[in-house]
């Protein structure tokens, strides 16, 4: 960019304004009472019906706590939308009903928007674009996005977060807290505290947009040689902690692309990239992308896929990748020890062989669709409820075991399999994924991948993900 058009930021500015944003406590508090106020009730009806037999229709309850989620914009909606996806995290009904959620949380009007932009970039902000649109062209839980062209006819996407996230955070971190520790009271199969800790981790990450950008270069590179797969590119003059700017890419919702496509063929081709987008960053560089949700991604006319939301990034130890391995050969040669040692790595001590036959239950669930070297759908003779009835059987056994503690790194693992699971059943997708799945791990090598994840965390400024 030419020096007449270097960008204005009144940086200095835009920091002293936002500590004293961060540190407000009466934000907070406002929080605690409208999520308090919303949840609280629903949660002391569960209670009384586990701990005083109460009865309680839980379909309607669980209905009802997704309309007070829904409507709260916010990082709570995000967590809510994470742990349905985990089993028995909490109970199946809600579950249900949480994995309905969706990221439409009300835009900010354009006067609030000039505000908002003034405190990142200056006074003169506007003068860094040749047309910012007033309205935002999507809205999610933390932020909303504008589309603009800079002075070199570039059409970008500006992503700015809503004002008082920080104070939101903590608040609904505290609220979650809470209904875990009630939860807790009553069903002790899952230990959802490294759960805890792992989604309050991820999500205050999320608030730094800045980061953020380093992950989307952390992708460009990892993905550097698939062609059908597009990450943007980051305006990094433009960006700041709470403002994210990045060149935009064209593409198509997926249920959309669905709707107006019935070609198998193409169904499968997005499919591929899908999978690739996925997995070639985790068994390459031992690096996952948390949450595939519908609104993280778009289909172009020729299937690629373009990757647009990169702030639930999770780096894991080369350990932790050989171990997702080792459980495949595990399971698929019915080597108990290799099991054993799997779980170990992870952080599973001294496991009885029930507590191992039962979390092979759900294993053998996840790893169901690459064991068998045949094209079939994700979940070839079940319904989608199959995954439900078999989370359901593990929760009955691990709680008659005494319970299990999973380790923190399962959480975006699962989040990642059930989610891209789901876009799979929508695509009514049919491969063979024993293949692709051998392909991606066949010369698997734990030193190789953390020569290929040093380098590519270093070369995108993110030296300290480095996992030990």
């Amino acid at each position: 960019m030419a020096d007449s058009k270097r960008p204005r930021t009144g940086r200095n500015d835009r920091n002293e304004t936002f500590s004293g944003e961060d540190s407000r406590v009466g934000r907070r508090v406002r929080r605690y009472a409208q999520v308090g106020s919303s949840v609280g009730g629903l949660a002391a009806q569960l209670v009384g019906s586990r701990v005083f037999g109460r009865d309680l229709d839980r379909l309607k309850h669980s209905s009802e706590l997704k309309e007070v989620l829904g409507g709260l914009k916010g990082p709570l909606m995000k967590a809510a939308q994470i742990l349905a996806t985990i089993p028995d995290a909490l109970p199946r009904e809600y579950a249900q009903e949480l994995q309905q959620l969706q990221s439409n949380a009300p835009a900010m009007g354009w006067p609030f928007v000039k505000r908002r932009m003034r405190t990142e970039l200056g006074a003169d902000w506007q003068e860094n674009f040749t047309d910012f649109t007033h309205e935002a062209v999507a809205a999610a839980s933390l932020g909303q996005v504008h589309q603009a062209h800079d002075h070199e006819g570039r059409l970008l996407a500006c992503k700015l977060q809503y004002p008082e996230m920080s104070s939101t955070v903590e608040a609904d971190l505290q609220q979650l807290k809470w209904l875990f520790s009630i939860y807790r009271q009553y069903d002790r199969a899952i230990d959802t505290s490294d759960i805890y800790k792992e989604l309050s981790e991820r999500l205050r990450e999320e608030l730094d947009y800045e980061r953020e950008g380093r992950h989307m270069r952390l992708y460009e590179a990892m993905l550097a040689g698939e062609e059908t797969i597009h990450v943007p590119e980051v305006v990094e003059a433009l960006t700041t902690k709470r403002l994210l700017t990045m060149s935009w890419l064209e593409g198509q919702p997926l249920m959309k692309f669905i709707e107006a496509q019935d070609d198998q063929e193409m169904r499968n081709r997005v499919a591929l990239n899908m999978f690739r987008c996925w997995y070639v960053p985790f068994y390459h560089y031992g690096v996952i992308h948390g949450d595939p949700h519908l609104g993280n991604y778009s289909i172009t006319p020729e299937g690629e896929v373009n990757l647009l939301d990169f702030g639930c990034i999770r780096v894991f130890s080369p350990t932790f990748v050989k171990g997702v391995i080792d459980l495949y050969h595990a399971l698929d040669t019915k080597d108990e020890e290799l099991a054993r040692e799997a779980y170990r790595c992870w952080g599973f001590d001294n496991l009885s062989k029930e507590l191992l036959e039962t979390l092979n239950i759900w294993a053998e669930f996840l790893y169901g669709p690459v064991l068998e070297d045949k094209d079939q759908p994700i979940m070839r003779g079940h319904s989608g409820t199959y995954g439900a009835e078999v989370a359901g059987k593990v929760h009955k056994e691990l709680k008659r075991l005494g319970g299990v503690r999973p380790p923190r790194e399962f959480v975006l693992m699962d989040r990642a399999a059930i989610g891209l699971g789901s876009v799979f059943l929508h695509l009514k997708a049919d491969m063979n994924w024993h293949r692709l799945f051998r392909g991606l791990v066949e010369d698997f090598d734990v030193k190789a991948l953390e020569k290929r994840q040093r380098a590519a965390l270093t070369k995108a400024g993110l030296p300290e993900e480095i996992a030990g």
